[in-house]
């Protein structure tokens, strides 16, 4: 698996997050208020609501994410360690949004933060 596939499977991820989430809000707020122009605020709970707070977080991790794994594609600085940090990042953002939606906080925390080191590790080794 190449850096790139991570970074496409990881953009799969984020949008079946956004589509539970989608549902989940539909579900809560219904479809008339989520087709208006929502002048009015509302919000979601329970998993709905963590899960938006996870799509929220996907999106700053793949904004993160993203320009690393096309820095090592674009200097051609592909190694097995940039191949194994883009899957240990893929690897914890799978744990991490499902933990976060069933409130798993320790395990949540532990998988975010493990993401962020890998993003961390990809930008080292692309120098």
């Amino acid at each position: 698996m190449t850096e790139i596939t991570v970074l496409i499977v990881y953009a799969f991820l984020v949008i079946i997050t956004l589509l539970l989430q989608a549902t989940g809000a539909l579900t809560q707020l219904g479809m008339g208020y989520l087709l208006g122009a929502r002048d009015e605020a509302r919000t979601v709970s329970g998993i709905a609501g963590r899960l938006e707070r996870a799509l929220n977080n996907s999106v700053t991790a793949m904004v993160l994410f993203a320009p690393a794994i096309l820095l090592i594609v674009v200097t051609e600085s592909s190694t097995n360690q940039t191949i194994l940090a883009a899957q240990v990042f893929l690897l914890a953002r799978l744990v991490y949004l499902p933990s976060y939606a069933f409130g798993l906080t320790g395990i949540r925390s532990l998988a975010w933060t493990t993401g962020l080191l890998a993003t961390a590790l990809l930008y080292f080794l692309a120098l």
